[in-house]
């Protein structure tokens, strides 16, 4: 029986997880559940999986948490044991008795549980960019000493650990990573300043939470990909190639020194690469919607407009630069991000505010994780004044219009 700390229970990945888990129950228990302020749906968790330990974001939603528990009717005495705030987080991904952790908390929050999960060389479901975009060096270093497992949950990233078993890692030439294109795959840029933040939160494939939604329409999710992958599986940025493959079947393909190209191809299901890093080296079957070969499928393969999304570029340009530059990336696109959804700058003004941050934050080399954080808020300070002073002389179309 393996153990399970799911950091980020009531976010989409760690729903998806749960209900791998309830058709795997004589293999795996849950063991800590970590969620952020929703504390209805951690209750209803609480009751389902019965776990040891349940971890939340602040005291007052711990308060929440008990008050909907006693709702639920369930005995005091069956309650696992309530905590509150990072150092609890960092304490349910280390407890002894976990075997898998399973990193799902949106941005740089998850970062020290995850980090101490590595150093304990537990396995890691990682499904978190941040933790590897902001302090890949000491996460995969971490991990590499205390012979920890990485096991990538993102759908492109455990394509590319898929297609990797097809041959010798020395053989690999190119990883390719495959993107829809957004919701502006076929918008001009010159209309992209019109842009709403309802627009942007329509993807045309998957449904995500609303920071990751905004990424992937100015391609700044493929961005971080790019670096994850990197760090996962040893190479440099220009070994990363991204295609723009709207319908999001083939997720990634490893290309081979012989010139064979192998690609991971399935439904568009988070719970499959979920499973795969549950029960990895073992396949074993997935509760996912099957191909159906028998329809007529049409793919397209492209590449991408570097002008048009010029986030994307950046992060390159980052991963390049090497040092603290993509943990400045994250914290400067996350603050504009949220901007954006604010109205308080433009679509184009993501970009800018980002790029504008990169050239303002001095390059450092952290050796600590708590290096990594004082630069996340370093850069999220400049970014911010940027935002304000950005908003100031930006005049919104569809707030002109309003």
């Amino acid at each position: 029986m393996r153990r399970l700390a799911i950091l980020g229970s009531t976010g989409s990945i760690g729903c998806s997880t749960l209900d791998v888990l309830r058709g795997r129950r004589d293999e795996f228990e849950v063991f800590a559940l970590v969620a952020g302020r929703n504390a209805g749906l951690l209750a209803a968790q609480i009751v389902e999986f019965k776990p040891r330990l349940a971890v939340v974001a602040t005291d007052s939603v711990r308060e929440s948490l008990i008050g909907r528990l006693g709702e639920t009717g369930m005995p005091v005495s069956a309650w696992p044991e309530l905590r509150c705030d990072a150092r609890a987080r960092i304490e349910a991904a280390s407890a002894p008795e976990v075997d898998f952790v399973m990193s799902a908390i949106v941005g740089v929050a998850g970062l020290e549980a995850t980090y101490a999960a590595a150093k304990l060389g537990k396995r890691i479901g990682l499904a978190n960019k941040e933790v590897l975009v902001a302090s890949g060096k000491l996460v995969t270093e971490a991990a590499r000493e205390a012979g920890a497992e990485l096991i990538p949950v993102d759908s492109e990233h455990n394509g590319v650990h898929q297609c990797l078993r097809a041959g010798e890692r020395g053989d690999v030439t190119r990883i390719i990573l495959t993107a829809s294109g957004g919701p502006f795959r076929k918008t001009p840029q010159s209309e992209l300043g019109a842009v709403t933040p309802e627009q942007a939160l329509n993807h045309p494939t998957w449904k995500m939470g609303k920071r990751i939604t905004v990424d992937s329409a100015t391609m700044m999710n493929k961005g971080f990909e790019v670096i994850e992958a990197c760090w996962l599986f040893g190479v440099g940025p220009a070994e990363v190639e991204v295609v723009i493959h709207p319908q999001s079947s083939v997720h990634a393909m490893v290309e081979f020194r012989d010139g064979s190209v192998m690609a991971q191809i399935s439904a568009t299901d988070m719970r499959m690469p979920i499973q795969y890093a549950l029960t990895y080296p073992a396949r074993a079957s997935a509760p996912v919607p099957r191909l159906d070969w028998q329809t007529v499928r049409h793919w397209e393969f492209g590449p991408p407009d570097l002008e048009k999304f010029r986030l994307l570029a950046l992060a390159y340009r980052a991963q390049e630069t090497g040092g603290s530059a993509t943990c400045t990336l994250n914290a400067a696109d996350e603050v504009a991000v949220e901007a954006f959804l604010e109205e308080r700058i433009s679509f184009p003004g993501i970009s800018e505010v980002v790029e504008r941050t990169l050239e303002k934050v001095p390059v450092r080399q952290p050796g600590s994780v708590a290096e990594v954080l004082e630069i996340d808020e370093e850069s999220r300070a400049v970014a911010r004044g940027l935002v304000g002073s950005l908003g100031a002389s930006v005049r919104l179309p569809w707030v002109a219009r309003v």
